[in-house]
């Protein structure tokens, strides 16, 4: 994998993140940007230039693909590339989330 694209993606931001998350599931814009707004509870709400700024990126770099086209809609799906990318992110987070409890065990009032 190109070193490049890594320190392009990693870390993430959370809407690279929540896209991708997104697309493990073929969706188009819209009902990528509603899954986003459920999983976080609406904590996130992307744009329409958000959401399309960020997939045309993600397309370019191959992380997604456009893998059907009705009507006025594009069905993006994550690519293997996007996974593995993904993936990356995914152990970087569990990592954080350690470092986190371990240092947490040695705060008595805890965080």
């Amino acid at each position: 994998m190109d070193e490049k694209l890594i320190k392009t993606y990693v870390p993430m931001t959370e809407t690279a993140l929540y896209i991708l998350l997104s697309l493990i599931q073929p969706r188009h814009g819209y009902a990528i940007t509603d899954n986003v707004k459920k999983m976080t509870k609406n904590r996130i709400v992307l744009g329409p230039g958000t959401i399309y700024g960020s997939l045309s990126k993600m397309k370019k770099d191959q992380l997604v693909a456009i893998i059907k086209e009705e009507k006025n809609r594009k069905i993006y799906q994550i690519t293997e590339l996007g996974k593995q990318v993904l993936g990356i992110e995914k152990s970087r987070i569990e990592e954080l989330y350690m470092n986190f409890r371990e240092a947490n065990q040695h705060d008595e009032e805890g965080i």
